[in-house]
C-alpha cells in the first residue's frame, strides 16, 4: 500500500494541579476553544470538549503526524500561558503532570459524546479521582494510586 490510513478517537482526560478548582466559568468556554484551535493546529480535530473547575475532558480524533504524549504537551503547555496571559489573576494556574488517553471505537463516539457533555451535572454527585479510578479499571489499566495524583 502506498500510502498510511489511521482512524484514532482518543478521549483525553486530565486535571489542574492539586485538582484545585481553578477552571473559572468566566473563561471556561474560550479555554475550550483555545484548546480546540490548539489540537486542530496539529491536525487532530476536536470533536468534543467540556469540564468542570478541576479538571477537563477532550474527544479527539489524532493525527497520524502527532504522538498522544505530544499533542497533550502542547495543549497543556499553550494553554497554560494562555490563561495567565490573558487573565493575569491567574498567575498559579497549572495542568497536572499526566494525564488519561482512552481509545474509543467509531460506534461510541456519540455516547462518549454525549458523557463528556454532561460533565457539569456528573460532577454534582462524583469527585474526579473517583472518575479516573473508573476509567482506568475499566480499560483494565494497572496503576500505583501513590502516583497518580500531583
Amino acid at each position: 500500500m502506498s500510502q498510511s490510513l489511521n482512524c484514532n478517537y482518543l478521549h483525553i482526560v486530565f486535571s489542574t494541579k492539586h485538582r484545585q478548582h481553578l477552571i473559572l466559568p468566566e473563561f471556561e468556554d474560550y479555554l475550550y476553544r483555545y484548546i480546540t484551535g490548539i489540537s486542530k493546529n496539529f491536525n487532530s480535530p476536536v470533536i468534543c470538549i467540556n469540564g468542570v473547575a478541576d479538571h477537563l475532558h477532550i474527544l479527539v480524533r489524532l493525527s497520524s503526524t502527532i504522538s498522544v504524549a505530544k499533542l497533550v504537551e502542547e495543549i497543556k503547555k499553550n494553554s497554560s500561558k494562555w490563561i495567565k496571559q490573558q487573565y493575569p489573576g491567574n498567575n498559579n494556574f497549572y495542568w497536572q503532570n499526566g494525564y488519561g488517553a482512552f481509545s474509543v471505537s467509531p460506534k461510541h463516539l456519540e455516547s462518549v459524546k454525549a458523557y463528556i457533555d454532561r460533565q457539569k451535572q456528573h460532577h454534582a454527585n462524583d469527585t474526579y479521582q473517583a472518575e479516573f479510578i473508573r476509567f482506568l479499571k475499566s480499560y483494565e489499566l494497572s496503576y500505583d494510586e501513590r502516583f497518580l495524583w500531583d
